[in-house]
């Protein structure tokens, strides 16, 4: 009886261990399991906005909301006003002002003209370097269903319950101008340098929680982009872009 007590008691011993390491082990595998979802994520995106893709409508599904945070610059490069672009599938708004439908997200085609946004845009719109003489900063939020990651929460998921608890973040994505000599700023082969390559960059904040707060994870992806930007003026509504890929010079 007393060498069955001992060994009772070592087997307690050991089984307190293992239940306290358990947690600490769940806990990593799903961190590495949401790392390894926003890696896969995160090069689809980029090969989709890189080549301008206009059919992925597939997107849909996965992105269901882009915010567009934007900053009016006057003609000496002064911030002067602020207004906020939120764009979804079926109420989009301008400083919560309902506007036309045609700017939901309801095609890939919408979602990467969005998406692919320059981080400055002169007073016509088009893509530019800087805002010393007016124009209009970008700051594009979207917030994504993991497009990777379990197929039983993959559409036609109808299930709201499974919705809700489908590993959902937010990205944050700059096409920003590559950085320029300032003393070769104006030249021609400055300008199409400026015009042709640009930064893409993708920062995945997650996991987004149901009460709109965020994680404390957080994942950084760059790329260079090489290709002149397209500007779309949708019906005179909405303004999309994309990259060309095919198209490398532009005129001084």
């Amino acid at each position: 009886m007393i060498e069955i007590a001992i060994c009772l008691a070592i087997i307690g011993v050991a089984l307190v261990g293992i239940i306290g390491v358990l947690p600490y082990g769940m806990s990593t595998q799903r961190d590495n399991r949401q790392e390894t979802i926003i890696g896969q994520d995160a090069s689809l995106l980029t090969e989709l906005i890189r080549n301008g893709a206009r059919g992925a409508n597939d997107l849909t599904n996965y992105i269901y909301r882009i915010n567009n945070t934007v900053t009016t610059f006057n003609d000496v490069g002064v911030a002067t006003a602020t207004h906020v672009y939120d764009y979804t599938s079926s109420a989009s708004t301008i400083d919560g002002a309902p506007i036309s439908h045609l700017a939901d997200l309801n095609t890939g085609m919408k979602i990467i003209g969005f998406l692919s946004t320059p981080e400055f845009v002169d007073t016509n719109y088009n893509a530019t370097t800087n805002l010393y003489s007016g124009g209009y900063s970008n700051h594009v939020v979207a917030y994504v269903r993991s497009i990777s990651g379990l197929a039983v929460e993959k559409p036609p998921q109808e299930n709201q319950l499974m919705r809700d608890d489908t590993f959902t973040y937010r990205l944050y994505i700059v096409n920003a101008p590559l950085a320029q000599d300032s003393n070769t700023v104006g030249q021609a082969y400055s300008h199409n340098l400026g015009t042709a390559f640009h930064e893409m960059r993708l920062r995945f904040l997650w996991p987004q929680l149901p009460n709109g707060n965020l994680g404390s994870q957080h994942m950084t992806f760059r790329a260079s982009v090489a290709g002149q930007v397209q500007h779309i003026y949708t019906n005179n509504l909405i303004d999309l872009y994309f990259y060309r890929p095919q198209y490398f010079s532009a005129s001084p």
